[in-house]
């Protein structure tokens, strides 16, 4: 057990960024991976400014869209080490977006980047470990702890399946698939 510990707030990180007509997609809201790539960046700072290294995505676990994002509107992306192992970080990214002209504010998004703390040389380097100060804390902490525990789950029964021919799963007719082989 790393005997470093830092509490969670002091991994926090926010942004705000005023929506741009540049950064739109075809239907005129702001692109999905626009998004994404600020998701990154925040992760990344969030993840070092606790780890106190260089850290790497190793994986995007959720992303939720759950509203679009306009032109105009302001958004922030607040950010908090919500997991620690021995050299990986859950970071936890809540996406708002705030039409400046009425004040209201509408979350947007929810993310959970896995985080990965890396030394000068490119290995694995420690983390400290995570001091919990409140409730909701504890209610991330253990969402990301099941969260990672269905992971674990979902990688084993893929590692087991089998679904029997091509030709008996088309028999079903449960699947939206037609098979045209050349």
């Amino acid at each position: 057990m790393n005997p470093n510990f830092k509490t969670v707030s002091s991994s926090h990180v926010c942004i705000s960024q005023l929506m741009l007509p540049s950064y739109t997609n075809f239907s005129g809201k702001i692109h999905g991976g626009y998004i994404l790539s600020l998701l990154d960046q925040i992760a990344f700072a969030c993840a070092s400014k606790f780890s106190g290294n260089y850290c790497v995505t190793a994986s995007v676990d959720t992303v939720n869209f759950l509203k679009p994002i306009e032109v105009g509107e302001l958004v922030t992306m607040k950010a908090s080490v919500n997991y620690v192992g021995s050299s990986s970080m859950i970071v936890g990214i809540r996406v708002e977006a705030e039409n400046i002209q009425t004040g209201i504010i509408k979350h947007c998004n929810s993310s959970y980047f896995t985080m990965v703390s890396k030394d000068k040389e490119g290995n694995k380097a420690a983390v400290p470990g995570l001091i919990l100060t409140n409730l909701k804390e504890v209610g991330r902490f253990q969402n990301c702890v099941k969260q990672i525990a269905l992971k674990k789950e979902k990688e084993y029964q893929r590692s087991i399946a089998t679904f029997g021919s091509i030709e008996s799963i088309l028999s079903e007719n449960q699947y939206n698939v037609k098979v045209e082989l050349q």
